[in-house]
């Protein structure tokens, strides 16, 4: 019985956050396959760690450190068997809903531009658009809030940099 309640408040945890998984594994696979095979990874390995889960933070925290952990991990095997990822394809099924094409062009530079970046400054731009405070971000990734600021500085800069020579 306790198995099949902790079953229950898992998937209904899991159905509430589900953007989580969607929005790293956007960022992390190039094409659909890859999502759904990234996207299946994330939510074994959220079960698998599931009982390590004590609610010293909130589930969502703990969510976005075990998504990105594995989106991490799994770029690095997806490297290293020598696949290439085209930064045109890591953008362009991006779901905005945009009420103009100008904004559309816009939000697609900015997530080309992104997809340019390291590994670890996609996942704290991630997080900084999805207007987590500085304490959650630090700790999702394992460094401190002061490195999330200077990071964040420098990732601005390089975005900003990247999108003016699109222009």
């Amino acid at each position: 019985m306790a198995d099949r309640m902790k079953k229950s408040g898992f998937l209904d945890l899991l159905e509430q956050n589900q953007d989580i998984i969607h929005k790293i594994c956007g960022i992390y696979a190039a094409h659909e396959e890859d999502r759904e095979d990234l996207s299946q990874e994330i939510v074994c390995q959220l079960w698998r760690s599931y009982p390590s889960f004590r609610g010293d933070s909130k589930f969502t925290t703990w969510m976005y450190r075990i998504a990105l952990n594995t989106a991490l991990l799994n770029l690095r095997r997806t490297r290293c068997r020598g696949r290439t990822r085209p930064i045109e394809a890591r953008h362009e099924d991006a779901v905005v809903e945009a009420s103009d094409s100008e904004r559309q062009e816009t939000i697609d530079g900015l997530y080309a531009a992104i997809c340019q970046l390291r590994q670890f400054d996609r996942a704290i731009i991630l997080l900084y658009l999805e207007q987590l405070p500085y304490r959650e971000i630090a700790q999702i990734t394992g460094i401190s809030e002061a490195n999330v600021s200077v990071r964040l500085v420098r990732i601005k800069n390089r975005l900003r940099k990247l999108l003016n020579q699109e222009s």
